[in-house]
């Protein structure tokens, strides 16, 4: 009897999963839905809020395949930021190299390849989003170091979430990493 209802639990568990993979896919990924081939992901670009009205930039486009579930270091995609203040600043992008997410937090690695920082072309970097809505958070692996960090950074590390997002520009999207454990 318990091998027939454990059967039927997970019979009725495929169904359900099948049918919320089939919707989602029939009306095509919105702001809030994801691929059903995705393991995780961290999409959307904020502006930090900073008192002295630094102009700071995060964008964020990185995903773990389904197919990767198992392996955050296959991830893929894209991060850039800038800071701007009073006409001087840098911008950099980055390759992502690691994303893993729980909830609605995402933490993402990512090796710059086109910067006009000076020395940071090939360096990893961190970030950490905390997906809240309107509210969203964001910390960085560079918080406590001169520049932009430590060249032996490992993968997927970064600080935790500090700084808040601008009013009304914060659109992160976390999709949550579920790995089977």
């Amino acid at each position: 009897m318990q091998r027939r209802t454990r059967i039927a639990s997970v019979t009725a568990a495929l169904l359900i999963t099948a049918g919320g993979a089939g919707s989602a896919t029939a009306s095509g990924p919105g702001p809030r839905q994801h691929h059903r081939h995705e393991a995780a992901a961290l999409t959307g670009t904020a502006k930090l809020y900073r008192s002295a009205g630094d102009d700071i930039t995060f964008t964020f486009d990185a995903h773990l395949a389904a197919e990767d579930t198992r392996t955050p270091a296959k991830a893929t995609g894209t991060f850039a930021f800038s800071h701007h203040l009073h006409g001087k600043g840098a911008w950099a992008r980055a390759k992502v190299d690691c994303l893993i997410t729980g909830g609605r937090v995402a933490v993402v690695s990512g090796v710059i390849t086109d910067t006009d920082l000076p020395g940071a072309r090939g360096r990893r970097l961190g970030v950490t989003v905390h997906d809240l809505g309107r509210h969203d958070r964001l910390g960085y692996s560079w918080a406590l170091t001169e520049g932009i960090g430590p060249r032996n950074l490992p993968r997927c590390v970064s600080s935790a979430p500090f700084e808040r997002v601008r009013p009304g520009t914060g659109d992160f999207h976390v999709v949550p990493w579920q790995p089977a454990l």
